[in-house]
């Protein structure tokens, strides 16, 4: 199956000169979602995973299945103040500005082996944050496995020597 077909390009959103490729009719696709979902563990599963860590918000789309699928545990990092309990923060530096990331406190074991799962990789920015508070909260990255990468943009720069997957990949 071609996942790239179930992607649509809109352009000039969410401003003027962007190409936003939207998941929206993939998601639509039972087959397509089942189809992403097997070919993200295939990507993964040499790692052996104890734990995949998805980040908010489409990142949680695909990785409770992927958990399901690789049986393995779920973790989420998600923005200030939107998870319960004892958290774990971490900020990181945005193009123009900053932004936070949080996992619970007891979300990780020490030492287990985690993968980073999400959409998008654009600039590499949020899951490199999503990785290094990982590491804070005692994990073991392995790997980040992503549905598209936007190539041009050099998001693989951003993650240092981690090993990272995509699926279909823009220019």
């Amino acid at each position: 199956m071609n996942l790239k077909e179930r992607i649509r390009a809109i352009p000039d959103f969410p401003k003027a000169g962007i190409m936003f490729r939207d998941i929206s009719p993939l998601l639509a696709d039972p087959l397509a979602l089942r189809e992403t979902v097997r070919q993200l563990a295939e990507t993964l599963r040499p790692y052996h995973l104890q734990r995949i860590v998805a980040i908010e918000s489409r990142g949680f789309l695909f990785g409770a299945p992927l958990a399901l699928e690789l049986n393995c545990g779920l973790a989420l990092v998600r923005k200030r103040g939107k998870l319960p309990g004892e958290t774990i923060t971490y900020n990181y530096l945005l193009e123009y500005g900053s932004d936070t990331l949080e996992i619970q406190s007891d979300a990780l074991a020490s030492g287990e082996r985690v993968a980073i799962v999400d959409d998008l990789l654009a600039t590499g920015g949020t899951c490199a944050a999503a990785a290094a508070l990982c590491r804070k909260a005692g994990g073991e990255v392995v790997a980040a496995s992503f549905v598209i990468e936007l190539t041009a943009l050099k998001g693989r720069e951003n993650l240092g020597d981690l090993p990272s997957h995509a699926l279909i990949s823009y220019d």
